[in-house]
């Protein structure tokens, strides 16, 4: 028995027309062969503290991936962008990314978090990779990327992924077949999230949390509600001085501290319980990332746990969001979802004898992965402050001037997505899961 999934009052067309690719727009003049000083790049109309008045509002930036491709549009592959206090130069293009990426070297230089690294200043923590620029973030990224981004690291977790993806499938599965309809509609994301969680904690810290169970633990709960809290408050104060917003934002500061004092208990907890383990006598099985980083000694304990708190409140919401938005796809592609059913029930005899197995037999759905993440970026910018003068569309950019460029964008699309910090829907959509034969 497997599960239909049936998307409620979204009537759109086939996925293939979400992406319909359009030319760049031709208003933007031809760049002279001649340097033009920094000041002649297109500005993006519009008042930077209006922006901020908005996000404000908004509580986060709504559609901005797709107001972003407007504006490629109308002005060209490079403009200027401003948002409060905070300057910046948007490119698009291949070509401009790989020149960036030549003029950074070995230690690129990336904008800080000022809510983020406010926190851990004043709370007097060490920074993780993610608050981490120049050769610190080089020497941290090395020693993480063998346990945590490496193949050989991949073909380790992968089998706690996959047992907590199967209790997922079965415990929604149970709700179903409750119903006396043998369907149920419902907003998935709850779900989600605990088992995003779930996953996220089994290989960081190879323990299960039981979030999967009728009553999750209330403390896994309570980090759930961190984590939204803190990513909408970062938004909220990343454009705007702190010198000014300590004034103006008292209580999104403390709902921002607050947040992260949860998130940090939660995680330390986590530390502590697997350091004791480990202090009792080595694992003789893999047990986790974190277990893999004390074992080798390779960074501090303190590395380590800050390290451990990046990674911890960095893979739920990411994975979380695209899990979702496959779903929502997926269910309103009816036979794209029958396609990658075949594919899952053709290989599920060897993925079940060997899960890493997963990654190989399965092409399928790992486009549709793929899609949904062009479709709906979780990271609409990746950002460098560049630390020489360049030239770029024939235009001088000092050094010092932040740089974003899109990943990709949407040119249309059904459901509103907000920034808050990554990007998520503005509305949940409404799932219909259906048991089948």
């Amino acid at each position: 028995m497997a599960i239909w999934a049936k998307a409620e009052a979204w009537l759109a067309g086939p996925w293939l027309a979400l992406h319909r690719a359009r030319t760049l727009g031709t208003r933007a003049a031809l760049a002279p062969k001649a340097v033009l000083p920094f000041e002649a790049i297109p500005q993006c109309p519009g008042n930077k503290w209006m922006r901020v008045l908005q996000l404000w509002r908004e509580q986060g930036f709504e559609n901005i991936h797709l107001d972003m491709h407007q504006t490629f549009q109308e002005l060209g592959p490079i403009f200027r962008f401003d948002v409060g206090g905070r300057h910046m130069v948007l490119v698009m293009l291949p070509e401009d990314v790989e020149r960036l990426q030549k003029v950074e070297g070995l230690h690129p230089q990336r904008m800080f978090l000022e809510p983020w690294l406010a926190y851990r200043q004043l709370r007097g923590h060490k920074c993780g990779v993610f608050l981490l620029n120049g050769p610190t973030w080089r020497l941290d990224r090395l020693q993480l990327n063998p346990g945590v981004l490496s193949l050989q690291a991949m073909k380790k977790f992968t089998p706690l992924v996959d047992g907590v993806a199967r209790d997922f499938s079965q415990a929604l599965r149970a709700r179903v077949m409750q119903n006396a309809r043998g369907s149920l509609t419902l907003d998935i994301k709850p779900s989600i999230f605990r088992y995003t969680i779930e996953a996220s904690n089994l290989v960081l810290f190879g323990e299960r949390l039981g979030l999967l169970a009728h009553q999750p633990n209330p403390e896994s709960l309570d980090f759930i509600n961190a984590l939204e809290v803190m990513f909408k408050s970062t938004v909220q104060l990343m454009f705007m001085p702190r010198s000014l917003s300590r004034w103006t934002s008292t209580g999104t500061w403390k709902e921002h501290f607050e947040a992260w004092d949860c998130i940090f208990q939660y995680a330390n907890k986590a530390i502590q319980r697997l350091y004791q383990e480990l202090t009792l006598g080595h694992p003789w099985h893999y047990s986790g990332v974190v277990a893999e980083l004390l074992t080798h000694a390779n960074m501090t304990v303190d590395a380590i746990k800050a390290n451990s708190i990046d990674l911890t409140a960095g893979s739920v919401d990411t994975t979380a969001y695209p899990l979702l938005m496959t779903l929502f796809e997926l269910a309103r592609n009816p036979e794209v979802q029958q396609a990658l059913r075949q594919e899952s029930l053709a290989a599920a005899a060897r993925i079940s004898e060997n899960p890493q197995k997963a990654i190989t037999e399965l092409p399928l759905l790992r486009a549709a992965l793929k899609e949904t993440l062009r479709l709906y970026p979780v990271g609409i910018f990746l950002d460098r402050c560049v630390s020489s003068d360049l030239v770029l569309q024939n235009y001088h950019i000092p050094a010092g001037v932040l740089k974003n460029f899109l990943v990709e964008t949407l040119v249309q699309e059904d459901i509103k997505m907000i920034y808050r910090f990554i990007l998520t829907p503005s509305t949940l959509p409404l799932l219909t899961f259906r048991a089948i034969s």
